[in-house]
């Protein structure tokens, strides 16, 4: 391990690479602050920018992303009851009745130095859980593979929305146009229709940002209300600065935050809103003032803040180790990855080690980039709520345009990307969400190559793939959780219907 920080203090401590990482940070903190625009659509932006770097400066890049969506959805949150990510939901329990008593800077203070605690505490849950659960990784073979790709699809359908059949038909999507291109096993053509560029696949980078950017763009351009703008904030944020004297007085909530994101962040699906709202409680639970909270009480703010940023490191730990992301930031994330040539998995920190504690020590960097950004900042980002929608909406399809073409030259590349987004588009707009049709672009030629080897390894004999131990234990948590997730809607129906007849 130590080697391997060695190595990435190399790899990061460069000009070029702290440029890069100061850079992603700041675009993640402008993406946050602007409600509706998510992590996931920034990295999806930023995917060709990094195409020509280095990997720990792109990946570095990404996270700096990341890190500071997470922390700047406070913002909005906070000055105008408008979460600017669906993790800072409970950052409005107390932030927005704070800034309403006329201590708007003082929750952004306590906020952002919450973060940066809880983001530096999460990089530490990272380095010392990834090696480990990468190395018992290694006794994977095809058929673990398979039934972790199984696994994988499961857990984010599972997630995605409110059907599970709606999230299963998703991921299946995804995992028939893994299937366009050359066969892996045999070598013959599948779906191209002698489109030479669809020899090699589908383009991952195209299918990215045409799910999460231009799907959105287009849901903001069909659903536009031009009598709907967001106000200034009457509120003042001149004393806006960073309260780590009263942050760590809120020690017992900074730690309940802390371990609430460090826990919830390595489940894959679980998503930073559930990991705020675990903290909010146990917050609440464990103070001798509960009945402060929900009035303004400093205490929610950080409990909340620090759960948000340290849920991104372990978020970080199945999709570095396994190659299972959690979420959709991290399944772009991890199409980010592979697009630089980092394979996740077990012998990621065999063959890659100073890569990886590269991307470790930048993704430290980019909280303290954040941290001061955030300090430097503040005004600006709050006069980034004024920016038009429309103008907004109109720079973000030339980026998306620029960035594709730019990638290879190839025009086709174009039409994917519309194609993409147009079906982000709609399966958003039905509930069946987009993370689950990337993570089967990524999972489905693992899932088919494994299948397919492993049936070979065993003389077509099926058995060994529910036989093996840790095969058929990835098989049973997926029937688990499609089972459970199955009762759970089947509740919920029954609740809508028994409170629409009361």
């Amino acid at each position: 391990m130590l080697t391997g920080y060695i190595d990435g203090l190399g790899l990061v401590f460069q000009l070029g690479t702290l440029l890069a990482i100061a850079g992603g940070t700041f675009l993640g903190i402008i993406m946050g602050v602007l409600p509706g625009l998510t992590s996931a659509m920034a990295i999806a932006l930023l995917l060709p920018v990094t195409f020509g770097m280095p990997p720990v400066m792109g990946i570095g890049m990404l996270l700096g992303t990341l890190c500071g969506a997470g922390a700047s959805g406070s913002i909005p949150a906070i000055l105008l009851n408008i979460p600017g990510t669906p993790s800072s939901v409970a950052t409005t329990f107390d932030g927005f009745p704070m800034a309403q008593k006329g201590e708007a800077g003082r929750a952004l203070g306590l906020a952002i130095v919450a973060s940066f605690f809880g983001g530096v505490a999460s990089m530490v849950v990272l380095s010392l859980l990834a090696p480990p659960i990468a190395e018992f990784a290694l006794r994977f073979g095809a058929a673990e593979y398979f039934s972790l790709s199984i696994f994988g699809l499961v857990i984010i359908a599972s997630v995605a929305g409110k059907s599970l059949l709606k999230g299963l038909i998703a991921g299946l999507i995804g995992f028939f146009c893994s299937t366009i291109g050359t066969d892996p096993i045999a070598g013959v053509d599948r779906f191209t229709f002698g489109q030479l560029s669809l020899l090699t696949g589908i383009n991952l980078l195209p299918a990215l940002i045409g799910l999460f950017a231009v799907s959105q763009v287009l849901k903001d351009a069909f659903e536009y209300d031009p009598s709907s703008k967001l106000q200034n904030s009457a509120h003042k944020v001149d004393i806006a600065r960073p309260r780590f004297v009263e942050t760590l007085r809120n020690w017992r909530a900074l730690l309940v935050g802390i371990v609430s994101g460090s826990v919830v962040g390595p489940v894959p699906g679980a998503g930073g809103s559930i990991a705020s709202l675990v903290a909010y409680d146990q917050a609440r639970r464990f103070s001798k003032t509960p009945e402060k909270f929900g009035k303004g009480h400093s205490a929610g703010i950080v409990s909340v803040e620090s759960a948000n940023n340290a849920l991104l490191g372990g978020a970080l730990i199945p999709t570095l180790a396994l190659g299972i992301p959690g979420e959709a930031a991290t399944a772009v994330l991890l199409g980010g990855l592979m697009i630089q040539g980092v394979t996740p998995g077990p012998m990621l920190f065999e063959s890659q080690s100073g890569i990886i504690y590269g991307i470790f020590l930048a993704y430290l960097v980019a909280n303290f980039f954040m941290l001061i950004i955030m300090c430097l900042g503040i005004k600006l980002f709050v006069r980034v709520l004024l920016v038009p929608r429309k103008q907004l909406i109109s720079a973000i399809i030339v980026f998306c345009f620029i960035g594709v073409y730019g990638v290879d030259g190839d025009v086709f590349n174009l039409y994917i990307m519309l194609a993409f987004g147009l079906l982000g588009y709609f399966l958003n707009r039905y509930g069946f969400g987009t993370a689950p049709v990337i993570l089967g672009l990524i999972l489905g030629p693992i899932a088919e190559s494994n299948l397919r080897r492993g049936l070979q390894t065993f003389g077509g004999d099926w058995s060994p793939f529910f036989t093996r131990p840790i095969s058929v234990t990835f098989l049973v948590i997926a029937l688990g959780l499609l089972a459970l997730t199955l009762w759970q809607n089947y509740r919920t129906r029954q609740q809508d219907v028994a409170s629409g007849a009361a």
